[in-house]
Formats: C-alpha cells, structure tokens, sequence
C-alpha cells in the first residue's frame, strides 16, 4: 500500500482499534488460478500477534496454506468534492478526491483444523457480536448435533501479523481552511461521510 509520509498511522494500538471496530477484513492469497480475496469476521489476538477466522471447508482458500496472506480492513470512507474547498470559488484550482481509513495486516498463514478450537473460535466471536443484544444468541442455544455437524464444515485459519501498516487519508495535505470545509461538508451530508469528519476532527 503507497503511503504518503503525511497519510501514515503507525501506531499500533490505533491500528488494532480499527480492526476491532471493523472486522470484517477482505484475505487475500496467492492460488494456484492467481490471488483470490475472501471477506471474513476476524478475531484479534494482540497478545499472540494473530488474526483468526474460519471459512468453509468447501471454500478453497484453505488449501493455500501455509502461504503468505494479507489481511485489509476498511474504516469509514467518503468522496471529497471541491466544493467543499474555499479556495475553489476563487481560483477554481480543486479536483476531488476520496478520504478514507485503511490497515493493512500481513504474514504468514496456517490452517487450524481442530474442532475444539473451532467452537472455541465461533464462541468468542458470536458472544462479541452478540454482546448488547436484549436477548444474546449463544452457541450453545442450538442442538449439539447440529453444531458437530456445522463445525466439521468449516476450517480455521491463523494469520500471524508479521507486517501492519495503516493509512489514514484524511485530508491532511490541504491547508487547514480546506480541512475546515471538508470537515463541515461531510458533517452536513451525514450518515457515513459524518464518520469521516469525526475522524478527520480526531486527527486535527
């Protein structure tokens, strides 16, 4: 990922905080038809330095391993129109562009097919993704006949987080007026490019 000195987030609690926040991350391996992404719900171990996930056992990503992977996660993004820009009604020099968030987590992968860890993993996850809910679907809410057969058609995968990178293009080349007006310009559109400006403030 081309990362610009100014656009660069290096610290990694920050990076870690935005898996967390958005999980769902796109793996991508090298096949033996070519790369092959895959959008999966990961888990973060920071203390073991991994991501984990399963996939299904008919999916052939599983079958790379061990390989090389890279995980990428995608925080909130929007375009960025010129208008937005004060400069642009005096000297119409403004183009837009697109600001968004994006970590980048990459190194070796294996495969975990040990039904143990399996439930274990889909235990921790569902109880995560369920937690808040005013009534919490548990795995162990469903028949255990019917979770052996479910777990022996999925395959766990550990990413071990060699490299991470995070790039957080925010509008941080443009002169603070700029930033200001992009800012109230998301703001006033709402929804997610409301997102971006929060970050954006963040930053600022």
């Amino acid at each position: 990922m081309y990362i610009p000195r100014h656009f660069e987030e290096s610290r990694e609690a920050v990076l870690h905080a935005l898996i967390r926040e958005h999980p769902l991350g796109a793996l991508v391996v090298s096949g033996p038809d070519g790369l092959e992404a895959n959008h999966l719900p990961f888990e973060l171990d920071t203390e073991q330095g991994v991501l984990r996930a399963h996939v299904a056992r008919a999916n052939p990503l599983w079958r790379a391993a061990p390989c090389e992977a890279l995980a990428i996660f995608q925080g909130p993004s929007a375009y960025i129109s010129p208008s937005f820009y004060p400069g642009k009604a005096e000297h119409g020099r403004a183009v837009p562009t697109w600001n968004y968030i994006a970590v980048h987590a990459g190194g070796p992968l294996r495969v975990v097919d040990d039904p143990a860890w399996l439930r274990a993993l889909v235990d921790r996850l569902t109880n995560r993704f369920e937690a808040g809910r005013p009534a919490p679907w548990k795995l162990d809410d469903a028949p255990d006949d019917y979770l052996h057969k479910l777990l022996g058609q999925i395959v766990g995968i550990e990413l071990e987080i060699a490299r991470i990178a995070g790039k957080w293009k925010m509008s941080q080349n443009q002169p603070e007026a700029n930033r200001a007006g992009v800012e109230q310009g998301l703001r006033a559109e709402g929804g997610g490019a409301a997102d971006v400006a929060e970050h954006m403030a963040r930053l600022r």
